[in-house]
C-alpha cells in the first residue's frame, strides 16, 4: 500500500490564457488538500506564434474557430466545467490574449523559489478574473513581487531575454513528449492525463500508477 505521507509528484503542463488549465489546477488543488502533493510546472504555447504583444482576443477567436466563434456546446460546456469549480469569468472583459513567454519566464524563476503554485494561481486570477495583460512586465513584476519575489531583479530579468530559450525549449518538449493539448498531467511520471480532470479522477490515477 502506498505511503500516502509521501507526496505524489504531478507534473503539470499548462498555459495561463487557458480557461481549463485553471479549472485543472483547481482540481489538483482539492487534491492537495487531502495528500501532500509536489507539482512541477512545464510551459505550453496555446498560441504558438503569438505576437509578442499579443492580439485582440476577438479576432484570435475567430481565426481559431471562424466568424461565429466557438461553438454554443463548446461555451456551455466551458462555462458549466467553471462553475463546478467555483470559478466565474466575464469572457467580454477579456480584450487581449496576450503572448505567455514572459508568464512561463516569470514561472520558471518562481518555480527556484519555491513559489510557483502560488504565482500560478496569480497569473490565473489576473488574466480570468481581472482582465488583466499576463504579458506585460509590469504586470508580471507585481505578481511576482505579491509572491515574494524581488521586484527590482523582476524588472531587470522582465526587460531582457534571460531563460527565453530555456522556456522555449521546455515547452518544445512537452510537443516531442506527445503531449497534445492543456492541461495535462503527468503522474509520478508513468500515467498522463490530458484535460482537465476531477480530483476522483487524479486520485485514481495515482493508485493505478502506485
Amino acid at each position: 500500500m502506498p505511503d500516502v505521507a509521501a507526496p505524489v509528484r504531478i507534473d503539470v503542463v499548462s498555459d495561463f490564457v487557458c480557461p481549463w488549465c485553471w479549472i485543472g489546477k483547481r482540481s489538483v488543488d482539492a487534491l492537495a488538500a487531502r495528500r501532500p502533493v509536489r507539482r512541477v510546472w512545464h510551459p505550453y504555447f496555446l498560441h504558438p506564434g503569438l505576437p509578442k504583444e499579443g492580439m485582440n482576443r476577438r479576432a484570435l477567436m475567430r481565426m481559431k474557430f471562424g466568424a461565429d466563434g466557438p461553438s454554443p456546446a463548446m461555451q456551455n460546456a466551458l462555462t458549466g466545467a467553471l462553475e463546478e469549480a467555483g470559478l466565474s469569468v466575464d469572457f467580454t472583459a477579456i480584450e487581449r490574449v496576450p503572448n505567455t513567454l514572459n508568464a512561463h519566464r516569470l514561472m520558471l524563476w518562481a518555480e527556484g523559489q519555491a513559489v510557483a503554485d502560488i504565482v500560478a494561481e496569480s497569473l490565473f486570477q489576473a488574466y480570468f478574473a481581472d482582465a488583466l495583460d499576463i504579458g506585460d512586465p509590469h504586470v508580471l513584476t507585481r505578481i511576482g513581487a505579491a509572491a515574494g519575489l524581488d521586484p527590482e531583479i523582476l524588472a531587470d530579468l522582465l526587460a531582457g531575454d534571460r531563460d527565453q530559450e530555456v522556456v522555449e525549449a521546455r515547452a518544445a518538449d512537452m510537443l516531442d513528449r506527445g503531449i497534445p493539448g492543456v492541461p495535462a498531467q503527468m503522474i509520478g511520471r508513468r500515467s498522463l492525463l490530458v484535460g482537465a480532470q476531477s480530483p476522483a479522477a487524479l486520485e485514481d490515477a495515482i493508485v493505478a500508477a502506485s
